[in-house]
């Protein structure tokens, strides 16, 4: 990656400590170079534009941009960043987030760093990358939907709306990490607060008295730049001078022109597509005609704009088209190199870094780990036969098999490896009798396997590698098969130890030393390779000139393996006999040349959706969504992702996704596959896998930085997160019962629901915050939360004391039902008695100033007071029925306070009404409580 920022309109490249600092007032390119495994560079121009830079920056930054990706052979994407909507590729450069900083180069604004520390308050947004938002700071700007956070002098606090999404919650923690170690040093604390959890924690109070404490929170207000387009179905429009001419029918490949420009509509973004040979003035104006298009569909501004070239089109593109045969392309060679690099540095621009690195030599894959149990079965008909254990290792391509391998992976219990192999000339009664016998194996393991589906021909490392030797032979002996042959008078192949047969040995390492039979005919032969040929008692071992002494030694293995005690007849290419040329029918010629290997690919991990359900598992209906730059943390419990290699394709599934969504693993990956052979090139034979979070096998694990220990921790995305980045040292309220909630003793949570009490009505005593406060609401605002919270106390308290046989006393005036005083214990002593500064604070809220009434407050406070006093005064009040207290009651109870008609309910018919417990009730939010009334006739 390199940066520049726009100076006195020239880029200046930006120091590497630098890279993630984004000035509101500034506008930068940024350049990322991507070394493919294919052997080409691919780069991705962003030119980012802050929301306080000048127009004549932004248009510098834009124009840098065409003029850089002309130096590099005019085969860039690029991307118009805008503050606050910045692409997911973009964010992913900058994990976790971006924090956009006030000032910029030609503002004049001094830098934070120059600053007194400013309390902020953010809305973080996304799963996988953020985006954070700084909002006013004021309680306002909170809300139940979304997660915010409060970055204050000495303290960080993460607020998670009731209604936010875990997966959020579980990414803004790591956000809240990177200010502790970016702006605090790492050294400030860090608290969780949970809405609508009344719990009385001092983190709770803290944050709440920082906003001049608690009132009920407003409903979201959807800004109009907050607003987001939904993907519609794309059009494409050829460019003519300026001027958008649809063009009709279905979308493909075949309409783009390499001479022409189009402008292809997707709804949330809009590509522009640009032919090889279009020239400069053409691709300005479709630039243009795209902005005017913005404005004439009064598109949001901030519309995403990316242009693609032809040949280096993006998946995200290539996916709106039905299909997108493979072309010719364009070179990924490095021509030219030094010339690009000299044009670049003399326009402004200076590239480091991104020289060709020297090819590798390929590694050994990882594979399963040695010395477990190997068992294989043959699909029969409805049955499966066990392969004797002389004969594992032999497949014939007119069968299916099953096969487990049992091993363990370090310290973990046995793990399992589970597959298919399905031979090409199988039928599919056989093909679908081995999958259905799987899936039921993978059941009774409780999804603990990885489960594999591998096609004759596409045999992966680690499969190969369970078997020495592994032979592929002709013909079938399952009797499905035989019945076929027979039913359609074909002539069956079947290798038999008496015929003539011809076995290719290639490959010189366990990963990959495969024998296969060929057709038994002299062109078969290759000068790479090895053959075994077999006819009727004399057995041949001929070596290609170019093949290795490996090989040689291999295949006199194999020999050995398919006819036990057989004398080997050696033969060198050219030095045949006329018995081995007999054998193959005479003499001929045949190959001197190497088979190439497929195109290694890098891989791409994908989040996906299903336009139209899951009805019939269309391939046109699934809408993938690619993760850049993934890692580990991207596979969220909750998710099924697929990760494809292009040599093999896994559907990871994570522990908290719904039992019924993870059987449908294989179909998802299937419709995968047909997607990505026609967009892609993928083989529609190529290895499938649905694989278990916290049973990733090494195969899997090699394609991340992989941490065992993440992978050890149980619970959501946000209780993974949270133990991860803070350890057992903090817990969120949701990470310890069952209720999602903290567990608090009676007597410590009744002492922090007395403190705030008691901070709420003497103000003078509260120690001063070090914190910045908002303007201040009322004082009955904070009051109102601290007597709700101590009436969670009691509430609970009186629970626990029925439960005993008796209730305890309130401390307000009314009528009580108490125990027998001759035989109380400590836990039967009434509140005031066992805490008299209980009493003391209920004097208060009766009235404590010289006339008799609450001291410095005004009539509405007064009132408000009076309102909440009656919450503790419900305590052990006289239970009504349900149908005298509801507010279409005939015969009314006399003497209740209807604001709060469902606290005079009994336990039992409480819980039966509402569906909840009085304590689950009185943990929501008031809005949730009073949607709950209304739909009982209790509000």
């Amino acid at each position: 990656m390199e940066i520049w920022r726009i100076e006195n309109f020239q880029p200046v490249p930006l120091p590497k400590s630098d890279y993630g600092k984004f000035y509101t007032g500034d506008s930068y390119v940024i350049l990322q170079t991507t070394s493919g495994r294919g052997g080409a560079y691919l780069y991705d121009i962003h030119f980012w534009i802050g929301k306080e830079s000048s127009q004549d920056e932004a248009g510098t930054a834009a124009i840098k941009t065409i003029e850089l990706d002309t130096a590099l052979g005019g085969r860039a994407v690029q991307h118009r960043e805008l503050q606050g909507f910045e692409s997911d590729k973009f964010l992913s450069y900058f994990k976790p987030c971006i924090v956009p900083l006030e000032g910029g180069f030609a503002s004049g604004f001094k830098k934070p760093e120059e600053e007194k520390f400013e309390t902020r308050l953010y809305v973080c947004k996304g799963k996988r990358v953020v985006r954070m938002k700084q909002v006013p700071f004021a309680r306002a700007s909170l809300n139940h939907d979304d997660v915010f956070i409060l970055d204050t002098e000495n303290k960080i606090y993460q607020f998670n709306g009731a209604n936010s999404n875990i997966q959020e919650r579980a990414k803004a923690l790591e956000v809240v990490q990177y200010l502790k170690d970016t702006y605090h040093e790492g050294k400030c604390d860090v608290a969780i607060i949970d809405d609508g959890k009344l719990q009385a924690e001092s983190d709770s109070g803290e944050f709440w008295v920082i906003f001049g404490g608690f009132a009920p929170l407003g409903k979201k207000v959807v800004n109009e730049d907050e607003i987001v387009l939904e993907t519609t179905p794309a059009k494409l429009y050829s460019v003519n001078d300026g001027q958008l001419n649809p063009e009709e029918g279905p979308l493909s490949k075949s309409l783009l022109e390499n001479n022409k420009c189009y402008f292809l509509d997707c709804g949330s973004e809009i590509y522009i597509w640009v032919g090889r040979v279009t020239q400069v003035e053409e691709r300005k104006a479709a630039s243009k005609a795209a902005e005017d298009f913005i404005i004439s569909e009064n598109r949001p501004k901030t519309t995403r704009i990316t242009q693609v070239i032809q040949g280096y089109e993006t998946h995200s593109f290539k996916c709106n088209f039905e299909s997108w045969p493979a072309g010719t392309g364009t070179s990924g060679g490095e021509e030219g190199r030094g010339k690009v690099a000299a044009l670049v540095k003399q326009q402004g621009f200076d590239l480091k870094g991104t020289s060709k690195n020297s090819p590798q030599h390929e590694e050994v894959p990882p594979l399963l780990e040695g010395g477990g149990k190997l068992e294989v079965w043959r699909i029969n008909g409805s049955a499966k036969d066990p392969v004797p254990k002389e004969e594992i290792g032999k497949f014939y391509s007119g069968d299916c098999y099953v096969v487990l391998y049992i091993y363990h992976s370090g310290e973990k219990k046995e793990e399992y490896f589970l597959t298919c192999w399905l031979g090409k000339d199988s039928i599919q009664d056989d093909q679908m009798m081995a999958t259905q016998l799987a899936d039921t194996m993978w059941s009774a393991l409780k999804g603990r396997p990885v489960q594999g589906r591998i096609f004759q021909g596409k045999e992966p490392p680690q499969f190969i590698a369970l078997f020495q030797p592994m032979v592929v032979l002709k013909g079938g002996i399952s009797s499905g098969y035989k019945d076929f042959i027979t039913e359609n008078n074909l002539n069956d192949e079947t290798y038999t130890s008496d015929g003539i047969a011809l076995i290719q040995v290639s490959g010189t390492a366990v990963h990959n030393n495969k024998a296969l039979q060929v057709d038994a005919v002299a062109t078969s032969l290759s000068s790479y390779d090895c053959f075994i040929l077999q006819s009727g008692n004399s057995l041949f071992l001929w070596h290609g000139i170019s093949s290795t002494f490996e090989q040689q030694q291999w295949a006199a293995h194999i020999s050995e393996f398919l006819k036990t005690g057989a004398t080997l007849k050696h033969a060198k290419e050219g030095t045949e006999s006329s018995a081995f040329w007999f054998a193959l029918g005479g003499k001929q010629s045949f190959t001197s040349k190497k088979i190439t290997q497929d195109i290694v690919r890098d891989p791409h991990l994908y989040t996906f959706t299903f336009k139209k359900g899951w009805i019939n598992f269309r391939s046109s209906s699934l809408q993938q969504f690619p993760v850049f730059n993934y890692s580990q943390d991207d596979l969220l419990t909750e998710d099924m992702l697929v990760l494809d290699t292009h040599a093999e394709v896994f559907v990871w599934i994570g522990h908290s996704v719904d039992s019924s969504e993870k059987q449908k693993a294989f179909d998802i990956g299937q419709n995968y596959i047909e997607l990505a052979v026609s967009l892609e090139g993928l083989s529609p034979h190529s290895p499938l896998y649905k694989v278990s979070e916290g049973h990733e096998p090494r195969f899997f694990t090699t394609y991340f930085s992989w941490d065992s220990s993440k992978a050890m921790v149980l619970g959501n995305s946000f209780q993974k997160k949270l133990s991860n980045l803070f350890g057992s040292l903090m817990h969120g309220s949701e990470g310890k019962d069952k209720s999602g909630g903290m567990h608090h003793d009676g007597p410590t949570q009744r002492a922090s629901a007395l403190a705030a009490l008691s901070s709420a009505f003497n103000p003078s005593s509260n120690t001063k915050s070090t914190a910045p406060k908002p303007s201040r609401p009322s004082q009955g605002s904070q009051r109102a939360a601290a007597v709700a919270a101590l009436s969670t106390v009691l509430t609970a308290e009186q629970k626990r004391a029925e439960a005993e046989g008796f209730r305890i006393r309130s401390t307000s005036p009314g009528p009580h039902m108490v125990a027998d005083d001759s035989a109380k214990t400590e836990s039967e002593i009434s509140e005031s008695e066992q805490h008299p500064e209980l009493s003391a604070e209920n004097e208060a809220m009766e009235g404590d100033g010289p006339d008799g009434s609450v001291s410095e407050s005004n009539d509405a406070d007064s009132e408000e007071t009076q309102d909440e006093s009656k919450i503790v005064e419900i305590v052990g009040e006289s239970i009504f029925s349900y149908d005298r207290v509801k507010s279409k009651s005939t015969d009314p109870a006399q003497g209740i306070d209807y604001k709060r008609r469902e606290a005079y309910l009994s336990d039992a018919e409480f819980e039966s009404i509402m569906g909840m417990t009085k304590e689950a009730f009185y943990q929501q939010p008031k809005w949730k409580q009073d949607m709950q009334k209304r739909k009982v006739d209790l509000f």
